[in-house]
């Protein structure tokens, strides 16, 4: 890590937004998809020179660590770690009013210096100060963790407080403010205050919403209503007062007696996004009254791409690191330094399982991986809906293991029997199929995985995936997928070419005995016969799999995206004449 320079802030035009960001396994701040998304979008930024500075929350107790017993049990316990060794203390200090009192915030910088030699800083605002009640000192402790009232005043840390924290810093040139999800919304009464030149604002002007327009970006991530942050309006009064609630009255930004956050991002944002072209759809038809455009996910091709291709790559094409469009010419690479360099990361994952678990796995058997956040609509079991069947495909076609990582949210019961009934299915399969399950799936850990095994596994149920970036870091380090054509799968499967759909023809919602069945006869009838009898084929899959998924599905082209479509702050921008207190939010 290195230190942000002086001048950053006066150079700084885009300010990031997220409740969770994920640059440093050590720096536990994380919980899954968002936050890697978000670290690898200001990861990005360094390396093309984007004026950015990243907002999220300190996270002293990080998401949780996850224990797993003999029989797949999950219990957790605070991921404790110690800013003071990894970031640097910022002097300045704000504070925003809370529940009638000052709640005072300090920052921690943590600075991303990327291949130019440019630095994003990141900062972490952190309650735990003397100052501040016991229980306001709590408040930036744990991601995801407590009540509604808890995360309200998180969400009023993030928004308001990381506006002012902008201000205190110095940074004077914002011109865009994004939105990683709609945690960060109240971001939007701090840049309304501003505007208002210190009037009250029990009624925001026209003149007023559309500043706040043109400043503001959002993407939202989630196609599961469930996944919207939405609170009663008495806790709003209580949480900001009667001032901020009455703004947010006004704009008529309250929809039966509930403020969604979605819908206060989505009133005052000149660009509103979906995180692939099929998220955008769902989106539309969950909130028709609203323009959303989409930019597909990417994921940072340096970070997520295993030694032994980066060696391969820096041989042959050594632009890649550069301008990953680079990777398009893969195609040219001998199927054999592939393979070596394939084999060599599947060593070390198969290292490292053993270094865990104490397990060894078969370097020669076909490795499938499945690591993702545990949750019921992830499907993670869809794999072992017929033993049987599983169970004579590995003696008579091929033998096959199968590495699962991830947690399940501590309230998430659905989420933890899920992980239990794959431990089930593992104990009943022990003599045929080895199934590993790994504890405390975190940054590095998915590192190994998802350039050690040779296919990727992803079996959401349609339509609740947005977009999904694992099967995109598999990409990179020539896995190919089998997924079910959901989120960004529909634009990266070429069937046969950079992997294979689970389920043969397009329908909007999944019909899960089709999947199944599809699922065995993809595996059985062309994945398993190919890497054993026709290695040479499976590997010019790998192969494609480079070249035309890791060559896009990257975070360098999606930053590019957003620099041309959303980050283009202009009169014209101003997505429609009508005002928040104008739409019904239906």
């Amino acid at each position: 890590m290195s230190i942000a320079s002086e001048d950053v802030r006066y150079r700084s035009t885009v300010a990031y937004f997220c409740m969770e960001v994920g640059l440093d396994p050590a720096v536990p701040t994380y919980a899954g998809g968002l936050g890697m998304l978000a670290g690898d979008s200001l990861s990005a930024a360094a390396d093309l020179g984007v004026p950015m500075v990243g907002i999220t929350l300190l996270h002293r107790k990080g998401y949780f660590r996850q224990h797993l017993d003999d029989k797949g049990q999950q219990t957790e316990s605070p991921a404790i770690w110690s800013p003071e060794r990894l970031l640097k203390a910022m002097p300045d200090r704000v504070s925003v009013t809370i529940e009638g009192r000052p709640v005072h915030i300090r920052a921690w910088l943590y600075g991303l210096t990327g291949i130019s030699g440019h630095t994003v800083p990141v900062y972490f605002l952190d309650t735990a100060l003397p100052e501040n009640t016991p229980w306001d000192q709590t408040l930036t402790d744990q991601l995801y963790g407590g009540d509604n009232h808890y995360r309200l005043c998180q969400e009023a840390i993030l928004g308001l407080g990381g506006a002012a924290m902008l201000s205190a810093l110095g940074y004077r040139n914002i011109q865009i403010y994004h939105m990683n999800e709609g945690h960060s919304a109240l971001l939007t009464l701090a840049l309304a205050k501003e505007m208002s030149e210190g009037h009250r604002l029990r009624d925001l002007s026209r003149v007023t919403i559309d500043a706040v327009r043109r400043r503001c970006v959002f993407t939202t991530h989630t196609p599961v209503p469930a996944g919207h942050d939405r609170f009663p309006a008495w806790l709003v009064s209580q949480v900001l007062g009667e001032e901020l609630t009455s703004a947010l009255h006004s704009c008529r930004c309250f929809l039966d007696g509930t403020l969604n956050m979605t819908y206060l991002a989505f009133s005052f944002s000149h660009y509103v996004n979906g995180v692939s072209m099929h998220h955008e759809e769902i989106a539309h038809s969950m909130f028709p009254n609203y323009p959303i455009n989409s930019i597909t996910n990417g994921v940072h091709a340096v970070n997520w791409t295993a030694p032994s291709l980066k060696e391969v790559y820096d041989r042959h094409i050594p632009e890649w690191r550069w301008d990953n469009l680079y990777l398009r010419y893969a195609v040219s690479i001998a199927l054999d330094e592939i393979r070596q360099a394939h084999q060599h990361a599947k060593k070390m994952l198969i290292a490292e399982v053993e270094k865990r678990t104490g397990q060894r796995l078969d370097p020669e058997a076909l490795t499938i991986g499945f690591a993702r956040r545990a949750t019921a609509y992830k499907r993670a079991d869809l794999l072992f809906s017929d033993l049987e069947r599983l169970t004579r495909i590995a003696r008579q076609v091929g033998p096959l293991q199968v590495i699962y990582g991830g947690k399940a949210h501590p309230y998430d019961d659905g989420g933890k029997r899920l992980i239990r009934s794959i431990f089930e299915a593992a104990a009943t399969l022990r003599d045929s199929v080895k199934v590993v399950y790994l504890e405390e799936y975190d940054m590095s850990l998915a590192k190994y995985v998802c350039s050690g095994v040779d296919l990727w596994l992803n079996t959401p149920q349609k339509p609740f995936e947005a977009s999904g970036t694992s099967g995109m870091k598999a990409a990179l380090n020539g896995v190919p997928s089998l997924s079910v054509l959901d989120g960004w799968w529909i634009e990266g499967n070429i069937e046969g070419i950079t992997g294979w759909a689970v389920g043969d023809s397009w329908e909007p919602e999944s019909d899960q005995g089709k999947e199944t069945s599809s699922l065995y006869d993809k595996l059985e009838h062309v994945v398993l016969p190919m890497f054993y009898r026709k290695p040479d084929d499976y590997c010019r899959i790998m192969r494609w799999a480079i070249a035309i998924n890791g060559s896009y599905y990257n975070a360098q082209r999606m930053l590019l995206q957003y620099l041309n479509n959303a980050y283009v702050a202009t009169a014209d921008a101003v997505w429609a004449p009508k005002y928040p207190h104008e739409y019904d939010h239906g």
